[in-house]
């Protein structure tokens, strides 16, 4: 399989079957030395199934497991970190790994557990975690193609914040997100990328909105991968800040015009673009945010979709991030690092329940 090439296989209806079909096409077992150690990197945002539209279906992962292991590869790990303040733990149990981790006898490693090590890329010093970094042979990145409501579109690249520890994921939204994704992915290189698109939410990355799109897309250049499903959802590569960054570091291509791809079973295939909802950002217009977590500011973004869906007037200044700490303000504070706002809703994070109530008690202004 040469860099420039891509695979997509259209279906719904047996999806680990569409992923064995992938790593056939791909001749991927032609790559791999007996001992290889071999780590599926699945996305378990949050504990929530795959229908939802947030995480990983289980299917891909098995299809790619039965495929190894017919050929005798049995040095394989499921590693994975929720994002922060999320139990990955649970999430390999609600998401369906764990009952499939037994079947096929393969190990489960939370990545929350593990140390970590530091790594130079563009001009900045990452933690990245040990197993994937050092103890890793062959990385098979799985993201969901879905909807961000910092950087539009998540997949292939943003996938890779979950080898990251917990205190260096909320470190890269003070860096500004965009260049440190980048940067990682120059640490950090898949050797194969499987893209799950069967059913990716549009509109939120936590999932509740899956939209159909049913397919499933291979490749070795990530940042091609990612690039064709911004292409897919309507977006250019240059809409996608970190696309360009990642270009610049060597990382990969985002010249279409030069890709392979090849199409399987295309006669399942339904449509050839989908539109995000464009919710997100219309609600992120009420916040000012500065270098805001995903896990706060999504949060922010569902309490926001919950007081227009109730019909509830949504408070003006509503501020968020870690830019805010030690500054004082008379807007509205969201999380602990506005404790400084007269106004503020303590919490890190505070969970989107919290705060819907007490966005609903702040009087007009």
């Amino acid at each position: 399989m040469n860099e420039t090439d891509l695979h997509v296989i259209y279906g719904s209806d047996n999806i680990s079957r569409m992923a064995y079909r992938l790593m056939e096409a791909m001749d991927i077992a032609a790559e791999l030395r007996p001992d290889t150690r071999i780590a599926l990197k699945p996305n378990f945002v949050v504990p929530k199934p795959a229908d939802s539209g947030a995480t990983t279906h289980p299917e891909v992962a098995e299809g790619i497991l039965q495929y190894l292991t017919e050929r005798g590869f049995r040095d394989i790990t499921i590693m994975e970190s929720s994002w922060a303040g999320a139990d990955t733990k649970t999430s390999f149990r609600v998401c369906g790994y764990e009952a499939l981790a037994k079947r096929y006898g393969v190990s489960l490693y939370d990545l929350k557990d593990d140390a970590f090590v530091e790594r130079q890329a563009g001009g900045l010093t990452l933690k990245v975690c040990r197993k994937p970094l050092l103890e890793t042979d062959y990385l098979i990145n799985l993201p969901v193609l879905k909807a961000h409501c910092q950087t539009n579109l998540t997949c292939a690249l943003k996938n890779l914040k979950g080898c990251l520890p917990d205190s260096e994921k909320r470190h890269f939204h003070a860096l500004g997100l965009m260049k440190p994704i980048a940067c990682l992915s120059r640490i950090l290189r898949p050797a194969l990328t499987i893209a799950d698109a069967i059913c990716g939410d549009l509109t939120f990355e936590e999932g509740g909105h899956p939209v159909a799109m049913d397919r499933l897309i291979g490749g070795r250049d990530p940042v091609l991968l990612d690039s064709y499903g911004a292409e897919l959802l309507g977006f250019s590569a240059g809409d996608i800040g970190y696309l360009p960054l990642a270009e610049k570091l060597g990382v990969g291509s985002t010249d279409l015009t030069n890709a392979t791809i090849f199409e399987h079973q295309p006669e399942e295939k339904r449509q050839s673009i989908f539109r995000p909802s464009g919710v997100a950002r219309s609600l992120a217009s009420h916040v000012t945010a500065d270098a805001a977590c995903s896990v706060c500011y999504g949060s922010l973004i569902h309490a926001l979709q919950r007081l227009r869906d109730n019909g509830t007037r949504i408070p003006q200044g509503i501020c968020i991030g870690q830019g805010f700490r030690g500054k004082t303000g008379d807007g509205i504070g969201i999380g602990s690092c506005t404790a400084g706002f007269a106004t503020h809703l303590k919490g890190c994070p505070p969970n989107a329940r919290a705060m819907a109530d007490f966005l609903a008690r702040q009087p007009a202004k």
